[in-house]
């Protein structure tokens, strides 16, 4: 297999890659393979084998941080807003100074043909841009090119109606510039969400300094006022979300049916929010989920009215319901080794 360095502890030398990709293969055997197909640029193709999903270690986005990404939903077959998500991808991308080594167009391309290799047909997937790889230090100026990674991860969604509990997290925001770019340092991200689970819930939200709702550390808030208005918080220091966004798109059809008084994205402070007859994290993977508790505090009387109805909406148009696939807002896939 290779040889030993000698000493108290004898380490495994791999002198092949042959023997290092053995070693690779055995490991992924002992479990299921979770991630069923990845493109890299740097190989030049899409991979089915975990064993070579791998990164350079000199990445930038490794050992810098000098990356973005972003994703977007797989449903029956479909990939849920994908130009949306890659808009705001190439957005993050500039103002993380990340070139790309492919076209818009070739990208997406890359994206529906290494969806379709894997023959996964719910989930999601993510996608990456690096500076690339090429040395340990801290300016890119030294590595050849940008670098683009992705990956399919299956999921079985499905959506929670049951409200959760949230908490105010302690750990500081982002500045506007990195929260209003999707870019892969989330150690403010990690911490928040793990401040939360410490603390029995399911997420955490954050409050600027001013007492503005923010976000939480991988989705949007919104609230129902107590006049019936869909209130948002104002994207100038948070992420402008995809899911977000469609919500605000959708939600006029429920002041049309009478269910809303109106739609808006302004700054509400906590004390105001928590006075809300509804709350609910709004995400990619959720949509609409529910918060019917806010530190310690209830929201509302801890039903679901408008929002829960928005939830229906998300469902019809983003094909959980058969029936309403074809309205267009979604990229069919074809999957060969399933039709």
């Amino acid at each position: 297999m290779g040889s030993h360095v000698q000493g108290e502890d004898q380490v495994p030398v791999y002198e092949s890659g042959a023997d290092a990709l053995q070693k690779l293969q055995e490991k992924w055997k002992s479990t299921a393979a979770p991630y069923p197909a990845m493109y890299s640029s740097f190989l030049g193709g899409i991979v089915l084998d975990p064993a070579m999903m791998a990164l350079p270690i000199d990445d930038h986005m490794v050992h810098r941080g000098h990356g973005v990404f972003d994703t977007a939903m797989l449903l029956d077959g479909h990939l849920y807003e994908l130009d949306t998500h890659l808009d705001r991808f190439l957005r993050s991308a500039a103002q993380a100074k990340v070139g790309t080594p492919f076209p818009r167009d070739t990208l997406r391309s890359i994206l529906v043909q290494m969806t379709a290799a894997s023959g996964c047909r719910k989930g999601s997937i993510r996608y990456w841009l690096s500076s690339g790889p090429g040395d340990f230090l801290l300016s890119s100026s030294g590595c050849p090119g940008p670098a683009f990674y992705a990956v399919v991860i299956p999921s079985d969604y499905a959506q929670c109606r049951d409200g959760v509990r949230a908490v105010t997290t302690s750990v500081p925001m982002k500045p506007p510039l990195f929260a209003t770019m999707k870019n892969v340092n989330y150690l403010p991200n990690v911490l928040s969400i793990m401040d939360a689970e410490e603390r029995g819930a399911f997420a955490s939200v954050w409050v600027d300094e001013q007492g503005y709702v923010a976000e939480g550390p991988m989705v949007n808030v919104a609230f129902v006022t107590q006049g019936g208005e869909l209130v948002l918080p104002v994207f100038d220091k948070i992420l402008s979300g995809c899911t977000a966004k469609r919500m605000l798109a959708l939600a006029p059809k429920l002041v049309e049916a009478g269910l809303l008084k109106g739609v808006s994205t302004q700054h509400i402070t906590a004390d105001d929010a928590k006075r809300s007859v509804e709350m609910a994290f709004v995400g990619s993977g959720l949509p609409v989920l529910p918060i019917v508790e806010w530190d310690g505090q209830p929201i509302g009387d801890g039903k679901h009215h408008p929002l829960s109805k928005l939830i229906d909406c998300f469902l019809e148009r983003i094909g959980m319901r058969p029936w309403i696939v074809a309205f267009g807002w979604l990229m069919r896939i074809r999957v060969c080794a399933l039709v």
